[in-house]
């Protein structure tokens, strides 16, 4: 936390903060956001070649989304380590393989939050473990699909278009 930020909320995932800061000028200047331990996302191949997305109910859209699945860093968790918990928690796989495709910043107008996306793969089947808040269900769909479906506007969540693009794009092999 710099000495120059002040709380505005607080709660177990994020605060909200202002930053005032001195600009070049000598002018000061302040700027509220929401400061987030980070997140990942996670991009699982299933060995015959689809992928497990999921189904998830966003209340704060209030629409169910399509998505890879994703989650929020703990204190001092590598993402590493929050890929393969996430993984197993929304979706009940345990990976084999899990590799780090790109690490970026979602909205850095308004969120500290960095996000890296892994790709899982040699995916074992369990059970899954999910918040009492999640209403979450498993959607094994071919590539041709979901990227059709990224096409038609029916896969609008962010974090998914950048995974499914860009590893189809041969950004990552």
């Amino acid at each position: 936390m710099d000495a120059n930020d002040r709380i505005l909320l607080e709660n177990k995932r994020f605060a909200v903060v202002e930053r005032t800061v001195t600009r070049p000028d000598g002018r000061p200047a302040s700027v509220q956001f929401v400061r987030h331990p980070g997140s990942v996302a996670i991009l699982p191949i299933l060995n015959d070649g689809r992928i497990c997305l999921i189904r998830n109910r966003r209340l704060t859209v209030e629409k169910n989304l399509v998505e890879i699945p994703a989650g929020t860093r703990e204190p001092n968790e590598p993402p590493l380590s929050t890929a393969h918990r996430e993984l197993a928690e929304e979706t009940g796989y345990r990976a084999g393989r899990m590799e780090e495709m790109i690490s970026y910043y979602p909205s850095p107008g308004v969120l500290s939050e960095r996000m890296h996306i892994f790709v899982a793969r040699d995916l074992t089947p369990g059970d899954a473990a999910r918040e009492a808040n999640e209403e979450i269900e498993n959607y094994h769909i071919s590539w041709d699909e979901a990227l059709a479906q990224v096409e038609r506007g029916e896969i609008c969540d962010g974090k998914t278009i950048v995974a499914l693009t860009l590893y189809k794009q041969g950004h990552f092999a």
